[in-house]
């Protein structure tokens, strides 16, 4: 069977939230502790507090006796931790579950956050991909967004990212900023490609409410750019890096062959895996929990070393959860899976569901997988996808 659909499996996957940042940017929603330009690991009694709680949680989880392949640190900022925190860290997971050969370790970092001292450090003890937030090559745009680093950091961060020689590293960028033009677009899309990368993310620009963002705009406003913008940044960059030869192998997510991010694919094949730190979500023995968002509680949840309101996820919501993360993926969702486990009856329920958008041009099935078409069925997936829960809900 699958190892989608088996609730028992083990997880080999740990994210690890650090939840510090220089600002928090205006259109971030995610549990963070702002710390200001000056303070990072080093010098931060908060971080060093923090990574001490950290080490506590990882240490009192359970272990279900698999070595963990991929390690993702997210954030938040987690180049501001100095080189033995990380280490600590990482030791943490060594002593509590054990760490494979050719483990995969990923770092999230912001241009000016880390100098070359720190990023041979984090290489040293087993780093080997960076996910680095670039989000636009226009400082105009920076600053809009509220970030803190300049086009000039970019640069800097990945001259110090190509010396160390990272073997895989990742460029983000935000799409449908306000301001932000179709030109200005396409020129971060040819500056992204220009430095290399193995690995680049396209995000579009989601308003959450009780961000800075939220509270300026809403959607569909100006200055933002319009419904038909988007759409046509959207179909730029996928035209765009697939002509300079990444795999489009995720609706926002592109990569040379061989560089995929093998830790998210654990969410999109909907693996378990195991979460930690203020926020983190984990997914183990069929059951969800997110921590607690601020740090005292958080806190005070590690001391008291329980664990409660576990989300049981019910066979229907495998289903679900199956079909939203596996259509994410270009490779789409095996159906002699999905009729192994769920009948073959319910397969063609499926196929009936979407038979409109088959027509339409944007599901298809590929040598037994169901899969949504590039760029328009990534594009219209949130249309697909309702419809289809809306119809198996009921």
């Amino acid at each position: 069977m699958n190892q989608i659909f088996d609730v028992s499996a083990v997880p080999t996957a740990a994210y690890i939230h650090i939840p510090f940042c220089r600002r928090r940017c205006f259109y971030c929603d995610f549990p963070v502790s702002v710390v200001g330009d000056r303070l990072r690991g080093e010098t931060s009694g908060t971080i060093s507090q923090y990574v001490e709680v950290l080490c506590d949680e990882i240490a009192n989880t359970p272990n279900f006796a698999q070595p963990v392949k991929t390690i993702f640190f997210g954030g938040g900022t987690p180049s501001l931790l100095s080189v033995d925190q990380l280490e600590r860290i990482l030791e943490a997971i060594e002593r509590r579950f054990g760490i494979t050969g050719g483990v995969e370790i990923s770092m999230e970092m912001d241009p000016g956050t880390f100098d070359l001292a720190h990023i041979t450090g984090y290489h040293r003890r087993g780093v080997n991909r960076v996910s680095l937030g670039v989000q636009a090559f226009q400082d105009q745009l920076l600053k809009t967004a509220g970030r803190s680093h300049s086009v000039e950091d970019i640069f800097a961060a990945v001259e110090l990212i190509h010396q160390v020689e990272i073997p895989k590293f990742s460029l983000d960028l935000i799409s449908g900023l306000p301001h932000q033009s179709l030109d200005q677009w396409q020129d971060s899309l040819t500056r992204a490609i220009a430095l290399t990368p193995t690995h680049i993310s396209i995000y579009d620009l989601t308003i959450e409410p009780g961000t800075a963002f939220g509270r300026y705009y809403k959607p569909g406003d100006n200055p933002l750019p319009t419904d038909e913008t988007t759409v046509k940044m959207y179909q730029t960059a996928q035209q765009i890096l697939t002509g300079a030869g990444y795999q489009h192998y995720e609706i926002s997510n592109y990569a040379q062959i061989g560089h995929q991010c093998q830790h998210n694919r654990v969410y999109w094949q909907n693996r378990p895996y195991y979460g930690f730190g203020m926020g983190a979500a984990s997914y183990v023995q069929g059951k969800r929990f997110t921590r607690p968002r601020t740090t005292k509680e958080y806190y005070q949840w590690v001391k008291a070393g329980v664990v409660i309101d576990c989300q049981v996820t019910q066979p229907n919501d495998i289903l679900l959860e199956t079909l939203m993360l596996g259509l994410r993926l270009a490779e789409g969702v095996n159906l002699p899976n999905l009729s192994e486990k769920f009948g073959q009856g319910k397969v063609e329920e499926i196929k009936e569901c979407l038979q409109a958008y088959f027509i339409k041009g944007w599901v298809k099935i590929v040598e037994d997988r169901l899969q949504l078409t590039d760029p328009d069925g990534f594009l219209f997936s949130n249309v697909v996808l309702s419809h289809l829960f809306e119809q198996l809900e009921e």
